[in-house]
């Protein structure tokens, strides 16, 4: 091909791409892990920093008397461990010295955005009984909201507080405050009192308090709770909790159902002398299991002294009805002889009165020589104090004494 004076060379297509692709001696290709950073386990990683930009460690190494620096080939291995360790402490404490931490836009777990409740207790020992006054509720953080995590769709909630004895999984050991509507900060300023504790309570019992969401058209949602084990508690005085809500915990469900509390009852034991009786006071009863659908039982006594060889010894007390806190304030009377009552077992049985079919059993309790805790105690008690009133509160159980039928 002849070439004009004056007109540049021209280089064909196959020339020009044989050009392109056979620029000089082959190169290794990149692999994707040369453009990341491999730090030993153990170490938290840094912003990668882009391709074609000294990082920290390599921006001290760039200096005039870089020039005169060993040979690519001569260099130690940057990805080795110990050049690692020095770029990942070098980075980590620039990190540390241009942030902050922004206490307002921290985001908590879910232990703390669930909410916290202020509330204070106190075990009336001369009473027996335990006083929750559930105060407020609040979330501090975050920022943006305060209050109870939100359950409804305007943003909002409609709380309401429940107090529940365990163990004991019935409805007679729970309690609950009024709802507070639309609210993320609830205020209560309510009392619940548990009537019928004693000093045995206080050493096995935990108290469980929930925050729910009251949802008329659906199933009440789950806020939070917290629990607080009694034997915390001091007698007769008042201590102050504000406990971060903390996501449902199982409750233990190996428990003996045959012991399933149903209640408390109030009963009173004096030994007459003069009339050689033993009078059995029936006083109250708080904190029964509801049997009926209106969420209320029509609760009454029966009491027997056993072994009853003639049949006689069935007493029996009047209806109260709509309640699950009734108070009797009864007594019975049985001619017995001070020296036999070391035989004797007094049962005291719960019962809801139906019209039309079977009474239902609410729950029962058995003192005397036989029995262990605070019902042998009672019993002993009545006999070592002759002529005086014995008071105590005694935990029903659905366990029914011995072989009693309606």
């Amino acid at each position: 091909m002849t070439q004009r004076k004056g007109e540049k060379p021209t280089i064909s297509i196959q020339e020009h791409m044989a050009i392109d692709v056979c620029p000089g001696p082959i190169q290794p290709i990149k692999q994707i892990s040369d453009y990341f950073p491999r730090y030993p386990r153990g170490l938290p990683p840094t912003a990668p920093q882009p391709v074609g930009h000294a990082g920290p460690l390599r921006s001290a190494l760039s200096t005039p008397a870089a020039a005169a620096a060993p040979p690519e080939s001569d260099r130690p291995n940057e990805d080795s461990p110990e050049r690692a360790c020095a770029g990942a402490s070098a980075s980590l404490q620039a990190v540390r010295r241009d942030e902050e931490p922004d206490v307002e836009g921290y985001d908590s777990d879910d232990s703390t955005t669930l909410g916290t409740l202020e509330f204070s207790l106190q075990y009336d020992q001369e009473n027996n009984a335990l006083h929750c006054n559930i105060n407020k509720a609040k979330l501090p953080v975050p920022r943006y909201k305060k209050g109870l995590k939100p359950m409804d769709h305007n943003g909002l909630s409609d709380p309401y507080v429940k107090l529940h004895l365990l163990p004991g999984a019935s409805k007679a050991n729970k309690l609950r405050t009024k709802t507070l509507h639309n609210t993320l900060n609830p205020v209560w300023s309510e009392t619940l009192t548990y009537y019928g504790i004693t000093d045995e309570d206080m050493v096995r019992k935990t108290l469980r308090i929930s925050v729910c969401d009251e949802d008329k058209f659906r199933h009440n949602e789950f806020i939070g709770e917290t629990r607080i084990p009694l034997k915390k508690l001091k007698p007769n005085q008042v201590k102050n909790f504000n406990n971060c809500l903390e996501k449902q915990l199982p409750v233990n469900k190996t428990e003996d159902k045959s012991l399933e509390e149903r209640g408390r009852i109030m009963i009173s034991l004096k030994y007459n002398t003069q009339k050689s009786c033993l009078v059995v006071g029936i006083i109250r009863c708080a904190h029964l299991a509801a049997m009926d659908a209106n969420g209320f039982s029509d609760p009454y006594v029966k009491t027997y002294l056993k072994p009853d060889e003639n049949k006689k010894s069935k007493h029996k007390t009047a209806v109260k009805k709509k309640t699950l806190n009734p108070e009797f304030n009864e007594e019975f009377c049985y001619d017995i002889k001070y020296a036999d009552l070391t035989k004797k077992t007094l049962e005291v049985t719960v019962w809801d009165y139906d019209i039309g079919k079977s009474n239902d059993f609410i729950g029962g309790v058995s003192l005397g020589i036989n029995a262990n805790g605070e019902r042998l105690k009672h019993w002993f008690d009545c006999l070592k104090n002759k002529d005086k009133k014995i008071e105590r509160w005694h935990t029903l159980t659905n366990e029914l004494p011995g072989s009693v039928n309606d």
